[in-house]
């Protein structure tokens, strides 16, 4: 019995380090600005937000891509993170 707990426990505590990174980076990418360049005198700005259309796990850009699209403001998406949820881009 002793020797099968540790597989389990060794088991619980990876999945425990994913779920802590993915917290952290779920809560710096919330209302994220990316940088992209400038052009002539001015910086141009994409912020990327959760969609609030897209259901379910994440797993190709396309998808998420079109389906952020179709929200108002939006420039485009991409699959984010482990538990791979659909961000949204648009100019800050």
């Amino acid at each position: 019995m002793k020797g099968s707990s540790r597989p389990i426990s060794t088991l619980v505590l990876l999945m425990l380090i994913l779920l802590a990174t993915e917290i952290g980076t779920m809560a710096e990418e919330e209302h994220k600005e990316i940088e992209i360049g400038t052009m002539a005198e001015e910086e141009h700005k994409i912020c990327e937000s959760k969609s609030g259309k897209f259901k379910g796990m994440c797993f190709l850009d396309a998808n998420c891509d079109s389906i952020c699209k179709a929200e108002p403001g939006s420039t485009g998406g991409h699959c984010h993170g482990i538990f791979r949820i659909c961000y949204c881009t648009k100019p800050c």
